[in-house]
Protein backbone atom coordinates (compact mmCIF):
# COMPACT_ATOMS: atom_id res chain seq x y z
CA UNK A 1 0.00 0.00 0.00
CA UNK A 2 0.56 3.77 -0.58
CA UNK A 3 -0.08 6.32 1.34
CA UNK A 4 1.93 9.59 2.07
CA UNK A 5 1.98 11.10 5.24
CA UNK A 6 0.41 14.51 6.62
CA UNK A 7 -0.28 16.28 9.48
CA UNK A 8 -1.59 14.49 12.12
CA UNK A 9 -2.21 11.29 10.40
CA UNK A 10 0.02 8.55 9.79
CA UNK A 11 0.07 5.86 7.33
CA UNK A 12 -1.72 3.19 9.57
CA UNK A 13 -4.18 5.68 10.87
CA UNK A 14 -5.24 6.95 7.02
CA UNK A 15 -5.10 3.10 6.15
CA UNK A 16 -7.44 2.62 8.56
CA UNK A 17 -9.79 5.29 8.60
CA UNK A 18 -10.23 4.36 4.48
CA UNK A 19 -11.12 1.11 5.88
CA UNK A 20 -14.23 2.23 8.02
CA UNK A 21 -15.16 4.77 4.92
CA UNK A 22 -14.11 7.61 7.26
CA UNK A 23 -12.80 10.91 4.61
CA UNK A 24 -9.09 10.83 4.13
CA UNK A 25 -7.38 13.91 2.10
CA UNK A 26 -5.66 11.30 -0.18
CA UNK A 27 -6.74 7.82 -1.26
CA UNK A 28 -4.62 4.90 0.62
CA UNK A 29 -2.71 3.31 -1.85
CA UNK A 30 -1.40 -0.51 -1.90
CA UNK A 31 0.12 -2.73 -4.73
CA UNK A 32 -1.19 -5.88 -3.48
CA UNK A 33 0.16 -9.04 -2.65
CA UNK A 34 3.51 -9.91 -4.12
CA UNK A 35 4.81 -5.97 -4.71
CA UNK A 36 8.17 -6.70 -3.47
CA UNK A 37 9.03 -9.27 -6.09
CA UNK A 38 10.00 -6.65 -8.71
CA UNK A 39 12.26 -4.98 -6.13
CA UNK A 40 16.41 -5.65 -6.87
CA UNK A 41 16.60 -6.47 -3.28
CA UNK A 42 13.92 -8.88 -3.03
CA UNK A 43 16.21 -10.34 -5.93
CA UNK A 44 19.10 -10.66 -3.88
CA UNK A 45 17.24 -12.27 -1.42
CA UNK A 46 16.11 -14.84 -4.09
CA UNK A 47 19.27 -15.97 -4.60
CA UNK A 48 20.30 -16.92 -1.55
CA UNK A 49 16.81 -18.48 0.03
CA UNK A 50 13.93 -20.40 -1.95
CA UNK A 51 10.51 -18.92 -1.57
CA UNK A 52 9.73 -21.38 0.51
CA UNK A 53 12.40 -20.62 2.68
CA UNK A 54 11.30 -16.82 2.85
CA UNK A 55 7.45 -17.97 3.80
CA UNK A 56 8.51 -20.31 6.36
CA UNK A 57 11.56 -18.36 8.02
CA UNK A 58 9.78 -15.49 10.20
CA UNK A 59 13.20 -13.08 9.82
CA UNK A 60 12.75 -14.00 6.08
CA UNK A 61 9.29 -13.26 5.80
CA UNK A 62 9.51 -10.28 7.74
CA UNK A 63 12.19 -8.81 5.76
CA UNK A 64 10.19 -9.69 2.58
CA UNK A 65 7.60 -7.71 3.85
CA UNK A 66 9.13 -4.25 4.62
CA UNK A 67 11.52 -4.00 1.76
CA UNK A 68 8.26 -2.41 -0.37
CA UNK A 69 7.24 -0.50 2.86
CA UNK A 70 11.13 0.72 3.08
CA UNK A 71 11.44 1.80 -0.76
CA UNK A 72 7.96 3.32 -1.29
CA UNK A 73 6.63 4.36 1.95
CA UNK A 74 3.41 2.18 1.12
CA UNK A 75 0.36 2.79 3.71
CA UNK A 76 0.09 -1.08 5.17
CA UNK A 77 2.45 -3.96 5.03
CA UNK A 78 0.93 -6.97 3.97
CA UNK A 79 2.69 -10.50 5.08
CA UNK A 80 4.95 -12.18 2.74
CA UNK A 81 3.40 -15.44 2.78
CA UNK A 82 1.23 -17.83 0.49
CA UNK A 83 -2.54 -19.08 0.99
CA UNK A 84 -1.22 -22.53 -0.21
CA UNK A 85 0.53 -22.67 3.73
CA UNK A 86 -3.09 -23.79 4.53
CA UNK A 87 -3.11 -27.01 2.93
CA UNK A 88 0.22 -27.55 3.44
CA UNK A 89 -0.56 -27.21 7.28
CA UNK A 90 -3.65 -29.78 6.57
CA UNK A 91 -0.94 -32.24 5.05
CA UNK A 92 -0.59 -31.46 1.92
CA UNK A 93 2.84 -30.06 0.67
CA UNK A 94 3.34 -28.23 -2.59
CA UNK A 95 6.48 -27.32 -4.40
CA UNK A 96 7.21 -25.37 -7.70
CA UNK A 97 7.05 -27.27 -10.96
CA UNK A 98 10.90 -26.84 -12.94
CA UNK A 99 8.29 -25.78 -15.87
CA UNK A 100 6.42 -23.48 -13.52
CA UNK A 101 2.99 -23.50 -11.34
CA UNK A 102 2.30 -25.45 -8.59
CA UNK A 103 2.80 -29.17 -7.62
CA UNK A 104 1.50 -30.78 -4.62
CA UNK A 105 2.07 -34.31 -3.21
CA UNK A 106 -0.92 -35.67 -3.89
CA UNK A 107 -4.58 -34.62 -4.71
CA UNK A 108 -7.79 -34.65 -2.39
CA UNK A 109 -10.28 -36.26 -4.58
CA UNK A 110 -12.42 -38.27 -2.50
CA UNK A 111 -14.01 -38.44 1.06
CA UNK A 112 -11.34 -40.83 2.06
CA UNK A 113 -8.56 -38.12 1.06
CA UNK A 114 -10.28 -35.33 2.84
CA UNK A 115 -10.81 -37.70 5.75
CA UNK A 116 -6.72 -37.73 5.84
CA UNK A 117 -6.56 -34.38 6.13
CA UNK A 118 -4.67 -33.51 9.43
CA UNK A 119 -7.61 -30.59 10.81
CA UNK A 120 -6.54 -31.02 14.42
CA UNK A 121 -4.44 -28.27 15.64
CA UNK A 122 -3.56 -27.15 12.25
CA UNK A 123 -2.92 -23.54 13.44
CA UNK A 124 -0.24 -24.97 15.38
CA UNK A 125 1.65 -25.98 12.47
CA UNK A 126 1.44 -22.17 10.96
CA UNK A 127 2.99 -20.42 14.14
CA UNK A 128 5.70 -19.57 11.81
CA UNK A 129 3.18 -16.85 10.47
CA UNK A 130 1.87 -15.91 13.58
CA UNK A 131 5.77 -15.29 14.15
CA UNK A 132 6.52 -13.16 11.14
CA UNK A 133 3.45 -10.90 12.08
CA UNK A 134 4.78 -10.35 15.79
CA UNK A 135 7.95 -9.48 14.43
CA UNK A 136 6.30 -6.93 11.86
CA UNK A 137 4.70 -5.40 14.56
CA UNK A 138 7.20 -4.34 16.20
CA UNK A 139 9.11 -3.50 13.38
CA UNK A 140 6.19 -1.44 11.69
CA UNK A 141 6.15 0.24 15.14
CA UNK A 142 2.55 1.90 14.41
CA UNK A 143 3.62 3.56 11.53
CA UNK A 144 1.95 1.38 9.00
CA UNK A 145 -1.37 -1.10 9.05
CA UNK A 146 -0.71 -4.71 8.79
CA UNK A 147 -2.55 -6.99 6.82
CA UNK A 148 -2.48 -10.65 7.20
CA UNK A 149 -4.24 -12.88 4.10
CA UNK A 150 -5.84 -16.51 3.25
CA UNK A 151 -7.15 -18.31 0.48
CA UNK A 152 -10.50 -18.28 0.18
CA UNK A 153 -12.21 -21.85 0.68
CA UNK A 154 -13.52 -22.37 -2.99
CA UNK A 155 -10.13 -21.12 -4.36
CA UNK A 156 -7.86 -23.35 -1.89
CA UNK A 157 -10.24 -26.50 -2.54
CA UNK A 158 -9.29 -26.08 -6.11
CA UNK A 159 -6.05 -26.23 -5.80
CA UNK A 160 -6.14 -29.33 -3.57
CA UNK A 161 -8.40 -31.07 -5.67
CA UNK A 162 -6.53 -30.50 -8.79
CA UNK A 163 -3.37 -31.58 -6.79
CA UNK A 164 -1.40 -27.96 -7.77
CA UNK A 165 -1.97 -25.48 -10.54
CA UNK A 166 -4.13 -26.05 -13.53
CA UNK A 167 -5.02 -24.13 -16.97
CA UNK A 168 -7.57 -24.47 -16.37
CA UNK A 169 -8.98 -25.43 -13.60
CA UNK A 170 -11.70 -28.20 -13.52
CA UNK A 171 -11.73 -30.93 -10.77
CA UNK A 172 -13.26 -28.97 -8.34
CA UNK A 173 -15.95 -27.76 -10.78
CA UNK A 174 -16.41 -31.33 -11.74
CA UNK A 175 -16.68 -32.72 -8.46
CA UNK A 176 -19.42 -30.40 -6.98
CA UNK A 177 -21.86 -31.14 -10.35
CA UNK A 178 -21.27 -34.84 -9.69
CA UNK A 179 -21.43 -35.09 -6.04
CA UNK A 180 -22.40 -31.16 -4.56
CA UNK A 181 -22.85 -32.81 -0.71
CA UNK A 182 -19.10 -34.01 -0.51
CA UNK A 183 -17.63 -30.74 -1.71
CA UNK A 184 -19.72 -29.15 0.11
CA UNK A 185 -18.37 -30.79 3.08
CA UNK A 186 -15.08 -29.99 1.90
CA UNK A 187 -15.74 -26.45 2.05
CA UNK A 188 -17.18 -26.19 5.32
CA UNK A 189 -13.83 -27.68 6.64
CA UNK A 190 -12.10 -25.47 5.00
CA UNK A 191 -14.27 -22.72 6.16
CA UNK A 192 -13.52 -23.66 9.70
CA UNK A 193 -9.76 -23.55 9.04
CA UNK A 194 -9.35 -20.46 7.59
CA UNK A 195 -11.64 -18.88 9.98
CA UNK A 196 -8.97 -20.29 12.69
CA UNK A 197 -6.64 -19.01 10.34
CA UNK A 198 -7.49 -15.74 10.01
CA UNK A 199 -8.05 -15.47 14.36
CA UNK A 200 -4.80 -16.44 14.65
CA UNK A 201 -3.16 -13.95 12.67
CA UNK A 202 -5.32 -10.80 14.54
CA UNK A 203 -3.64 -12.54 17.63
CA UNK A 204 -0.55 -11.96 16.43
CA UNK A 205 -1.00 -8.69 15.46
CA UNK A 206 -2.95 -7.79 11.73
CA UNK A 207 -4.88 -5.37 12.10
CA UNK A 208 -6.81 -5.84 8.85
CA UNK A 209 -7.39 -9.28 7.18
CA UNK A 210 -8.37 -10.16 3.41
CA UNK A 211 -9.89 -13.32 1.58
CA UNK A 212 -8.45 -13.56 -1.50
CA UNK A 213 -11.20 -15.93 -3.50
CA UNK A 214 -8.87 -15.60 -6.62
CA UNK A 215 -10.49 -18.45 -8.70
CA UNK A 216 -14.19 -16.88 -7.66
CA UNK A 217 -14.13 -16.58 -11.96
CA UNK A 218 -14.20 -20.32 -12.40
CA UNK A 219 -17.88 -20.08 -11.40
CA UNK A 220 -20.74 -19.72 -13.11
CA UNK A 221 -23.24 -16.98 -11.63
CA UNK A 222 -25.67 -19.20 -10.46
CA UNK A 223 -23.61 -21.29 -8.72
CA UNK A 224 -21.43 -18.56 -6.96
CA UNK A 225 -23.49 -18.35 -3.68
CA UNK A 226 -23.46 -21.87 -2.69
CA UNK A 227 -19.86 -22.84 -4.00
CA UNK A 228 -18.29 -20.08 -2.40
CA UNK A 229 -20.20 -16.78 -1.07
CA UNK A 230 -22.03 -18.60 1.41
CA UNK A 231 -18.67 -19.46 3.43
CA UNK A 232 -17.28 -16.09 2.79
CA UNK A 233 -19.93 -14.82 4.24
CA UNK A 234 -19.84 -17.51 7.02
CA UNK A 235 -16.00 -16.65 7.55
CA UNK A 236 -16.67 -12.63 7.91
CA UNK A 237 -19.38 -13.24 10.66
CA UNK A 238 -17.36 -15.44 12.73
CA UNK A 239 -14.29 -13.11 12.99
CA UNK A 240 -16.93 -10.84 14.95
CA UNK A 241 -15.64 -7.34 13.55
CA UNK A 242 -12.47 -7.47 15.19
CA UNK A 243 -10.66 -5.82 12.45
CA UNK A 244 -11.85 -5.04 9.30
CA UNK A 245 -12.24 -7.60 6.62
CA UNK A 246 -11.28 -7.27 2.76
CA UNK A 247 -12.86 -9.41 0.39
CA UNK A 248 -11.22 -9.81 -2.87
CA UNK A 249 -12.71 -12.01 -6.22
CA UNK A 250 -13.02 -11.90 -9.65
CA UNK A 251 -14.94 -11.23 -12.13
CA UNK A 252 -18.57 -9.83 -11.44
CA UNK A 253 -19.28 -11.79 -8.00
CA UNK A 254 -18.44 -8.52 -6.08
CA UNK A 255 -21.87 -7.79 -5.99
CA UNK A 256 -22.57 -10.80 -3.93
CA UNK A 257 -19.94 -9.64 -1.54
CA UNK A 258 -22.06 -6.17 -0.58
CA UNK A 259 -24.07 -7.97 2.25
CA UNK A 260 -21.33 -10.20 2.95
CA UNK A 261 -20.39 -7.89 6.26
CA UNK A 262 -16.92 -7.45 4.95
CA UNK A 263 -16.09 -3.50 5.33
CA UNK A 264 -13.92 -3.36 1.63
CA UNK A 265 -14.84 -4.84 -1.42
CA UNK A 266 -11.96 -6.12 -3.97
CA UNK A 267 -12.48 -5.65 -7.33
CA UNK A 268 -10.53 -7.01 -10.36
CA UNK A 269 -9.11 -4.76 -13.70
CA UNK A 270 -12.44 -5.57 -15.35
CA UNK A 271 -14.41 -4.71 -12.71
CA UNK A 272 -16.05 -0.70 -13.68
CA UNK A 273 -15.30 1.34 -10.87
CA UNK A 274 -17.85 3.99 -11.85
CA UNK A 275 -20.67 1.07 -11.68
CA UNK A 276 -19.34 -0.09 -8.42
CA UNK A 277 -19.00 3.05 -7.06
CA UNK A 278 -22.75 3.72 -7.66
CA UNK A 279 -23.91 0.27 -6.57
CA UNK A 280 -21.78 -0.16 -2.97
CA UNK A 281 -23.14 1.36 -0.22
CA UNK A 282 -21.29 4.40 1.06
CA UNK A 283 -20.31 2.51 3.92
CA UNK A 284 -18.04 -0.39 2.29
CA UNK A 285 -14.63 0.65 0.68
CA UNK A 286 -13.70 -0.29 -2.73
CA UNK A 287 -10.33 -1.51 -3.48
CA UNK A 288 -9.23 -1.50 -6.74
CA UNK A 289 -8.03 -1.58 -9.63
CA UNK A 290 -5.46 -1.32 -12.14
CA UNK A 291 -4.62 -3.53 -14.57
CA UNK A 292 -1.41 -5.21 -13.86
CA UNK A 293 -0.10 -5.59 -17.13
CA UNK A 294 -0.34 -1.51 -17.22
CA UNK A 295 3.02 -1.30 -15.44
CA UNK A 296 4.76 -3.43 -18.43
CA UNK A 297 4.12 -0.40 -20.15
CA UNK A 298 5.25 3.22 -20.86
CA UNK A 299 5.51 5.23 -17.44
CA UNK A 300 3.04 7.51 -19.39
CA UNK A 301 0.66 5.28 -19.85
CA UNK A 302 0.95 4.14 -15.94
CA UNK A 303 0.09 7.67 -14.97
CA UNK A 304 -2.31 8.07 -17.48
CA UNK A 305 -4.29 4.84 -16.07
CA UNK A 306 -3.90 5.55 -12.31
CA UNK A 307 -5.13 9.32 -13.25
CA UNK A 308 -8.23 7.85 -15.31
CA UNK A 309 -9.42 5.38 -12.00
CA UNK A 310 -8.50 8.35 -9.41
CA UNK A 311 -10.92 10.89 -11.14
CA UNK A 312 -13.69 8.14 -11.56
CA UNK A 313 -13.79 7.41 -7.61
CA UNK A 314 -11.92 11.15 -6.39
CA UNK A 315 -14.01 11.94 -3.33
CA UNK A 316 -15.39 8.29 -2.58
CA UNK A 317 -14.87 7.79 1.21
CA UNK A 318 -13.22 4.23 1.40
CA UNK A 319 -11.65 4.16 -1.49
CA UNK A 320 -8.27 2.37 -1.63
CA UNK A 321 -6.25 2.40 -4.96
CA UNK A 322 -4.54 -0.83 -5.90
CA UNK A 323 -3.97 -3.13 -8.49
CA UNK A 324 -6.64 -5.43 -9.64
CA UNK A 325 -4.08 -8.72 -9.13
CA UNK A 326 -0.56 -9.36 -8.41
CA UNK A 327 2.18 -7.15 -9.13
CA UNK A 328 4.23 -8.59 -12.44
CA UNK A 329 7.85 -9.50 -11.79
CA UNK A 330 8.80 -7.85 -14.81
CA UNK A 331 7.26 -4.21 -13.51
CA UNK A 332 10.00 -1.81 -13.88
CA UNK A 333 11.45 0.00 -10.54
CA UNK A 334 10.66 3.75 -12.89
CA UNK A 335 6.89 2.23 -13.56
CA UNK A 336 6.30 2.31 -9.60
CA UNK A 337 7.93 5.39 -8.81
CA UNK A 338 5.42 7.05 -11.28
CA UNK A 339 2.45 5.19 -9.81
CA UNK A 340 3.59 6.41 -6.79
CA UNK A 341 4.09 10.20 -7.78
CA UNK A 342 1.05 10.65 -9.87
CA UNK A 343 -1.05 9.60 -6.76
CA UNK A 344 0.52 11.56 -4.75
CA UNK A 345 0.21 14.67 -6.86
CA UNK A 346 -3.55 13.66 -7.27
CA UNK A 347 -5.96 16.15 -5.68
CA UNK A 348 -7.89 14.30 -4.10
CA UNK A 349 -11.14 15.85 -2.84
CA UNK A 350 -12.09 15.19 0.98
Amino acid sequence: MILYPVVNMNCRERFIQSCHCEAVDRPPVWLMRQAGRALPEYRELRQRYSFLELVRTPELAAEATLQPIRRFGFDAAILFSDILVVPEALGQPYQFRDGGGIQMVHEVRSPEAIGRLQWQGFTERLQYVACALRLLKTELAGRHALIGFSGSPWTLANFMIEGGSAKPFTQALDWWQRDRAEVEHFLEQLAAAVTDYLAMQIEAGAEVVQIFDSLSGLLPEPLYEAASGRWIRQIVASLKGRVPVIVFCRGNHWRQHIHSGAQVLGLDWLAPLPEARHAVPAGIGIQGNLDPEVLLQAPELVAKEATRILTEMNGRPGFIFNLGHGLPPAASLENLEKLVATIKQFAWVS
